[in-house]
């Protein structure tokens, strides 16, 4: 590996607590980051010459130090407002650098980052973005190839969400008590969105892409290692592990999707299923029964077993019975419908599926008409279920899965199970 790119890992890997801690020191976003982004443009200028420090955020957090007292003890008109930050001298200012990023303050400082990106101002689209430019170090490049986006719209929407944060004053401290329940729940929800986006593309010619899940996964288990007593965010870093171990079975050599009864279960990744299952034993031991808990116990009974004969189904029909009455979800009524179908029969699964259908919510959602010309197809009711495939195929907005169900329409081919 070339030096940039050490240099790129190395960023990638302890950009989310160099952050953190001037997040802390500065008090502001913008002067975190400017400061974090010339340490990284000194260490893609210095390491491919001298090589990587044996301590890369330590090197990082001192360039980012002596450029911040440079300009403190300068007085420069552009960052003057960092006087305001420490107690008026630049020595008491240093010192907070000093101890920066030593132990105690490393989890507290990455956890309030991570708050901040996810500050209830911003939408849940913003929250993502800056999750991933602020916490996963991904460039603004690096995001807009994810999101099938130009960098010019992601660049402004990160400057709006920062806009929004100073603009409304955000406090950079850890929210207590209920506030930071529903902070934490926020930071969760945007790390699965960012993982859903991957695993089922909403969008485009590729039905997954791996890359977003494998930042999900990380940003997951940046999240557990500073919230480990948080039984939710253990069962969402269980989720994330389970369901990533079938990425590569997803699809077969052309890029087609490949649901859950025809996936080769070889491809499976057992160490990835090994660290989701230890991660779900964590999150069982601290007492973990929400809904991010429930769903990773759903996928480790699909990882467990080595066929979909072998799949205990009325198990994952019960758990997914407590997950639609724990989050009140139509989308997990229908995942239940399926797990009921393989459990007890197509006409059973059908029956909950047509009560789904009355349901305005779901009018314009392409897996109903997809799951019912499934289940209609089992019992034999050919051409209903070849209506149903082209109606979710109208429906569908990813190129690949239009395909799929297209081609089910026409009855040339057959994909078991779900998604």
């Amino acid at each position: 590996m070339d030096e940039t790119r050490v240099v790129e890992e190395v960023w990638r890997q302890e950009s989310s607590r160099l952050l953190g801690a001037l997040l802390r020191i500065t008090r502001s976003v913008d002067r975190a980051e400017d400061l974090a982004q010339e340490a990284l443009a000194q260490a893609l200028e210095a390491w491919p010459r001298t090589g990587v420090p044996d301590n890369p955020a330590g090197w990082l957090m001192s360039t980012a130090k002596r450029r911040a007292i440079d300009q403190f003890r300068a007085g420069e008109r552009q960052l003057r407002a960092y006087a305001e930050v420490g107690a008026g001298t630049s020595e008491t200012y240093e010192a907070e650098f000093d101890e920066a990023l030593t132990d105690e303050h490393v989890r507290d400082d990455v956890l309030r980052l991570m708050f901040t990106c996810c500050h209830p101002a911003l939408t849940p689209d913003s929250r993502t973005v800056l999750t991933l430019r602020l916490v996963a170090g991904l460039s603004t490049r690096e995001i807009a190839r994810a999101f099938l986006s130009t960098e010019s719209t992601v660049a402004s929407r990160i400057s709006r969400a920062k806009r929004t944060l100073a603009d409304g004053h955000a406090a950079m401290e850890e929210p207590a008590g209920p506030e930071r329940a529903e902070r934490l729940a926020s930071v969760m929800a945007a790390i699965y969105l960012l993982f859903n986006e991957g695993h089922s593309a909403t969008e485009g010619g590729d039905w997954t892409r791996p890359d977003l899940c494998h930042e999900a996964v990380r940003l997951g288990a940046i999240l557990a290692s500073v919230a480990p007593g948080e039984p939710e965010v253990h069962g969402l870093l269980a989720l994330l592990e389970l369901q990533s171990s079938r990425l590569a079975a997803r699809i077969d050599e052309d890029g087609a999707p490949v649901l859950l009864g025809d996936q080769d279960r070889s491809r499976w990744d057992r160490t990835v299923i090994s660290r989701g299952a230890a991660a779900l034993e964590v999150a069982t031991r601290l007492g973990g029964s929400g809904p991010y808990v429930l769903q990773a116990a759903i996928a480790w009974e699909h990882a467990r077993v080595r066929s979909v004969d072998e799949t205990d189904w009325e198990r994952i029909a019960g758990l997914y019975e407590r997950l639609a009455r724990a989050t009140d979800s139509l989308v997990v009524e229908l995942n239940r419908a399926v797990a009921v179908s393989r459990a007890r029969g197509p006409a059973a699964g059908l029956a909950i599926v047509d009560d789904l259908r009355t349901v305005p919510a779901l009018a314009g959602y392409h897996l109903l008409p997809s799951v019912r010309g499934d289940l209609l197809e089992q019992l034999g009711r050919r051409e209903e279920a070849r209506a149903e495939f082209l109606e979710a195929a109208g429906l569908a907005t990813n190129e690949r899965e239009r395909e799929l169900l297209l081609a089910r329409a026409a009855g040339s081919v057959h994909r078991g199970g779900t998604r």
